[in-house]
């Protein structure tokens, strides 16, 4: 029931003479529990308390790398020799027909790669030029070559991957994680944040919000460089035994409310008015980089007190060690559309890759090192894939880009519980369709669950009169990519 007609409810006349102690035998009842009155249950246990799957997960936490804007593809991963034998000549009728994209309108130049491919690993996992620090990993990483989705902008399509719907409103990926799960650390949130290239996601902070789930689940978004997070410190003039006064007399005046009321919210009140005083001495300690050896650092290609994909990358180690469920990593720059040369499949691509291909690598060897990676996921890529041809806009221009394209891409996963060395799918000779192995993104979502252990169809929360869950009313677990 709404919360608001909980409340309501409480003014009834009914409800008055139903709860209050008219009679002989209230009263006595009354004095002989005199005394013995317990805490609300709500109470007793932190939202965030760390539980149990209900299945068995071969993952205990997950690093989320969102490459926002879309990486082109087949410039990275899914090669198509074909593409590159019919560069330049119009697209075939028979795949435009009744297709409508982007920014692209007419008949489109076919466009191949300009990439070196090369076969990498024993599982010869195919790589380009543009991640050479990511070709030693490839028995590590299982690319799939065969995903798909509903939308072809950016916004929408980056909310139906951390959402299972394109619309805003619906709790994010990392808020059914941790609403499942709940953190390992009571001095840090479960769901962190961290963003780079100076650039929130399209998709905003929907995509790690809480919908309608309780709000001390949503995504907590921390800076590498000045305060880790926004309004955290305590304010001026007020040291931490005031605060410390200040935050127990709230808790007290929240704690009858729920009483009163019974609001779901009001308890998650409580524990983040909580956890913000814990995390005032957590946070800075654990997303202080310095306090690395400098060969750890050179290895990220961090900069301590700088802003930075490898920066974030050490920090989401860092943060998963100290027991932090669910990191999501952000970088903007990724929509190769060919506008201007940082936007070109070649230079620009190079140079782009260069910010994310050793800090990537750098992290599975790290995780590795410590013993994390066999139960930690790592999940890599964009919220779609680029065209095989020539993005309509710049057609005429000397940069060479791709236009956005949601039947198929690639992305990788790695760690917690996927075959290492494994490619899974298949794209036709162009790459226009999937030929094998369809992956929507509500396979992936189920998948994801999956592994940390859950089955997506039981891992629900009861919403204005229906159960609600990530993957909608869709998904299936990809099972040959289970280790």
């Amino acid at each position: 029931m709404n919360p608001n007609q909980q409340a309501l409810q409480h003014l009834t006349r009914r409800t008055f003479f139903k709860e209050s102690s008219v009679g002989m035998g209230s009263i006595a009842l009354a004095s002989m529990l005199a005394g013995e009155t317990k805490a609300d249950p709500a109470l007793a246990v932190s939202p965030l308390a760390p539980k149990k799957p209900p299945l068995p997960a071969k993952a205990k936490r997950m690093i989320y790398l969102h490459l926002s804007g879309a990486p082109p593809h087949l410039d990275l991963f899914d090669y198509k020799p074909e593409l590159v034998k019919h560069d330049g000549e119009n697209c075939p009728d028979s795949i435009l027909k009744g297709r409508r994209f982007a920014f692209t309108t007419g008949v489109p130049k076919l466009l191949g790669t300009r990439r070196t491919y090369k076969q990498y690993g024993k599982g010869g996992t195919w790589m380009s030029d543009a991640i050479p620090a990511l070709h030693e990993h490839a028995d590590d990483m299982c690319v799939i070559r065969s995903m798909n989705t509903d939308q072809f902008n950016h916004a929408p399509a980056e909310l139906l991957l951390y959402t299972g719907s394109p619309r805003q409103g619906r709790p994010s990926m990392g808020t059914w994680v941790t609403y499942g799960l709940g953190s390992e650390n009571a001095n840090l949130p479960g769901f962190v944040v961290l963003i780079s290239s100076g650039v929130q996601p399209s998709g905003g902070q929907g995509c790690w919000g809480s919908g309608f789930l309780p709000s001390v689940y949503q995504g907590v978004q921390c800076r590498s460089k000045g305060d880790p997070v926004l309004y955290v410190s305590d304010p001026a003039g007020m040291d931490r035994d005031l605060r410390r006064k200040s935050l127990d007399a709230l808790r007290d005046l929240n704690e009858m409310q729920v009483k009163d009321l019974g609001h779901p919210e009001t308890v998650t009140r409580i524990e983040q008015y909580e956890l913000a005083f814990r995390m005032q001495t957590a946070v800075p300690e654990v997303m202080d980089i310095s306090k690395e050896n400098a060969k750890m650092i050179a290895s990220y290609g961090a900069t301590p007190g700088g802003a930075s994909f490898a920066n974030n990358c050490l920090l989401a180690r860092r943060l998963v060690e100290q027991g932090v469920r669910y990191v999501q990593l952000f970088d903007w720059g990724w929509d190769f559309h060919g506008t201007g040369p940082g936007e070109d499949i070649r230079g620009g691509l190079t140079n782009k890759c260069a910010t994310v291909d050793k800090p990537i690598a750098a992290l599975i060897k790290d995780l590795k090192q410590r013993g994390l990676f066999e139960d930690t996921l790592i999940v890599c890529g964009g919220e779609f894939g680029r065209t095989p041809f020539r993005e309509g806009r710049t057609a005429g221009s000397q940069n060479l880009g791709r236009d956005h394209y949601p039947d198929c891409y690639s992305l990788f996963m790695a760690g917690g519980g996927v075959k290492g060395g494994y490619t899974h799918g298949e794209t036709d000779d162009l790459g226009f369709a999937v030929a094998k192995d369809k992956v929507h993104i509500h396979d992936l979502q189920a998948t994801i669950l999956h592994l940390l252990g859950f089955n997506h169809e039981q891992l629900t929360y009861r919403f204005q009169g229906r159960d609600y869950r990530l993957t909608d009313v869709h998904g299936h677990v990809v099972k040959p990519i289970l280790a």
